[in-house]
């Protein structure tokens, strides 16, 4: 499709990458009542999902999918459930594996390709809830997830209707450099502390799986990634995590209407991130780049954000295009 020309215009002041970033993810307040579901997942692990619902019962839900190191209950999750009930749609916010205040019971976790996870959680839904209409939207992390499945070759349910992704890092490999460049030093290390952390106390609980020196020699995000992400989830090394599970590769499958937002001054994004060619060769991807936002900083009036405010727009339209 055309590349969307994008409305967003914030107030001034968060027309600075930096500050729309640091604001949306450590001051930002988001209100809403949830109720926590746990389902067993087919290798004996769980996930935990925060619901909230909608006073109008119309079938309809929207599944959310948090980032790195995020969880069910951070603003620029809640904010979008809050939206999308207050207009009618029920919400069901998904905390990765290990990300909802309690260790998940096996060594691996969740990682940017862990659509197998994803598919758990839709067929749960289908099976055992009552939605005609449901509609995926992930942040970062959670928003390649959710392209890499669209894409990738899994049968897609007749009851998604739309996907949409924000700030989504859909080359791993260049979004991996930028984090790692100095401009984004605070976020990086922000990133890593509570992962070593982590990965310490699943050390402690698996003392066979991981040596002292390997977790000593973790001193970046991609030392992470090499040492346990992707030991910890088959893949040879960090690059070939990033190669296996970049979401860019898979755009051109899409077959559903699939919204990404992407602002231009996202410092966590490389060049390869704004999937330009790829949109205007799929009928059914939409790519929207606005000027400002930062990394899921779209502010905008009245505490809703403009990409929670586009996704609604998208998903109510979505049967039309």
């Amino acid at each position: 499709m055309p590349i969307i020309e994008s409305t967003y215009k914030p107030p001034f002041y968060f027309k600075n990458g930096f500050i729309s970033t640091v604001y949306s993810g450590l001051i930002r307040q988001i209100s809403l009542e949830q109720e926590r579901e746990r389902i067993m997942l087919n290798d004996g692990d769980f996930l935990d999902l925060d619901w909230s619902f909608s006073s109008n019962k119309n079938n309809k839900l929207i599944v959310l999918l948090h980032g790195l190191e995020g969880h069910g209950q951070r603003p620029y999750i809640t904010g979008a459930a809050k939206h999308f009930n207050t207009n009618g749609i029920d919400a069901v916010c998904v905390n990765f594996r290990g990300c909802s205040g309690e260790e998940n019971l096996k060594y691996y976790s969740y990682h940017s390709g862990a659509t197998g996870d994803l598919v758990e959680i839709i067929n749960h839904i289908i099976s055992a809830k009552n939605y005609n209409d449901i509609y995926l939207k992930g942040i970062s992390l959670g928003a390649n997830i959710i392209l890499k499945y669209l894409g990738e070759g899994n049968h897609i349910p007749k009851e998604i209707k739309a996907g949409i992704a924000v700030s989504v890092p859909c080359n791993l490999s260049g979004a991996a450099k930028e984090l790692h460049t100095l401009k984004n030093k605070l976020y990086h290390d922000r990133f890593l502390k509570p992962l070593v952390k982590r990965l310490k106390e699943k050390q402690q609980r698996f003392p066979g799986s991981i040596k002292n020196e390997d977790i000593k020699s973790i001193k970046t995000l991609y030392d992470f990634d090499n040492v346990y992400t992707s030991k910890a989830h088959g893949f040879i090394d960090a690059e070939d995590y990033y190669s296996k599970c970049a979401s860019l590769q898979f755009l051109s499958n899409i077959k559903i209407p699939t919204l990404i937002i992407n602002a231009l001054n996202d410092s966590f994004l490389s060049p390869e991130c704004f999937p330009v060619k790829e949109a205007k060769n799929n009928s059914n991807l939409y790519l929207e780049m606005p000027n400002y936002g930062g990394h899921a900083g779209f502010i905008d009036k009245k505490n809703v954000y403009y990409n929670e405010k586009r996704a609604l727009e998208f998903v109510n339209n979505s049967a039309n295009f």
